[in-house]
């Protein structure tokens, strides 16, 4: 015989995991003649919330490496700084290759072929996530620090903002963009409103959230007009408020996460490979006039001199033309998306044969329907 309350105090023992559940689903398989390839679409629901964990043991690595990161900007020499986060890059390096490296060499090798080092591609995202501390500490430290930031087409996303709808800039998840690709459109004149997850940051627990993460939105903050932060059940809100900024003439960014959102989409990636994008961007550009830009920030010397690329306007082929009633034309808005999606895709692989080693995610070399772990490699940021 169970006594009642010895199961009952079972059940209250028992506590949610930390990590969220979803299921996903395949919503439609969209071809695209003039490319003779397909894009697959997602939905991505949430069938478990997970449990907010008051510390974790990130959040104190990650609070050591701010402390030292903060005395490093503010005593050291810039020219020391790269050094620097290199050899502390490799003081955890056999767990990263025993943990990291397998999945992260069959993506890359997946996508950009045989012919690269794998093993030097992973030594270097470990760096460049450890200079990444370092910008957002450099940014604490006040009047230290003046790297030399340049904005490529600029006159591009001026010329688009002029018809009066708006614009999108679609970016990349390189290690400079966080931060960098902020203050380079703030320093050229452009106020642009992030859209962001309530959690971004450095760490999702309780801890995080109150002590990690405020600095980083803060010097974020300083570059942007305004912040729409939202969690993953308001999504309707957020695109009201979207459009609202969209009808005014403003410019929104948005990065390319497929975790935060309730869609997202899957394309053929480089030699073999796969990649999954936000739907989000190519959905607003879909609907009617609103421009829409790849953005992607490059480190070229670390500490000294950095590189934001705005792409030209992504504009589907002629014969596409928006959907300018979602709700009479969903199929129609799903093919223009389609669109977006394969351009976005040419200009990320462009981006990633450049600086593959600072690029902090990858997609899994195999389809999503071929594996049941996880959507991604690495570092998932929703700036």
């Amino acid at each position: 015989m169970r006594l009642w309350w010895l199961e009952k105090s079972r059940k209250a023992a028992r506590k949610l995991p930390s990590a969220a559940s979803f299921r996903t689903e395949i919503i439609a398989d969209v071809f695209v003649p003039e490319r003779a390839e397909d894009v697959r679409f997602f939905s991505r629901k949430l069938v478990r919330p997970g449990r907010l964990r008051r510390f974790s043991n990130k959040d104190l690595r990650e609070g050591l490496l701010s402390i030292f990161y903060l005395v490093v900007a503010a005593a050291l020499p810039v020219r020391w700084w790269a050094p620097i986060c290199g050899r502390v890059s490799r003081f955890r390096l056999k767990r990263h290759m025993r943990k990291e490296f397998p999945a992260y060499a069959a993506a890359t090798l997946a996508v950009l072929g045989d012919g690269i080092d794998a093993r030097k591609l992973f030594e270097g995202l470990l760096a460049a996530r450890h200079r990444r501390r370092l910008q957002l500490a450099a940014h604490l430290v006040a009047g230290r620090w003046s790297p030399t930031i340049r904005l490529e087409g600029l006159a591009g996303l001026r010329s688009a903002l002029q018809r009066g709808h708006g614009a999108i800039l679609w970016c990349d998840q390189f290690t400079a963009q966080t931060i960098i690709g902020k203050r380079a459109l703030y320093e050229a004149g452009i106020e642009a409103h992030q859209v962001s997850v309530n959690t971004h940051g450095i760490s999702e627990s309780a801890f995080g959230l109150r002590f990690l993460n405020p600095p980083l939105i803060d010097v974020e903050n300083r570059f942007l007009k305004s912040r729409v932060a939202f969690d993953r059940d308001d999504a309707y809100q957020v695109t009201i408020r979207i459009q609202k900024i969209l009808k005014q003439n403003g410019v929104v960014t948005m990065t390319n996460t497929v975790h935060a959102g309730t869609t997202f989409t899957e394309a053929a990636m480089g030699e073999s490979g796969w990649t999954h994008l936000a739907s989000a961007p190519a959905n607003f550009a879909a609907r009617g006039r609103t421009a829409l830009f790849a953005m992607s920030t490059f480190e070229v010397v670390p500490f000294i001199e950095y590189r934001a690329v705005l792409s030209p306007e992504l504009t589907p082929e002629a014969s596409v033309s928006p959907a300018t009633d979602m709700a009479r034309d969903g199929a129609k808005n799903m093919t223009v998306q389609a669109h977006y999606i394969l351009l976005k895709r040419d200009r990320l692989l462009e981006a990633l044969k450049l600086y593959p080693e600072q690029m902090l995610t990858w997609s899994r070399r195999q389809r999503l329907t071929e594996v049941s772990d996880s959507i991604g490699i690495g570092m998932d940021e929703g700036s």
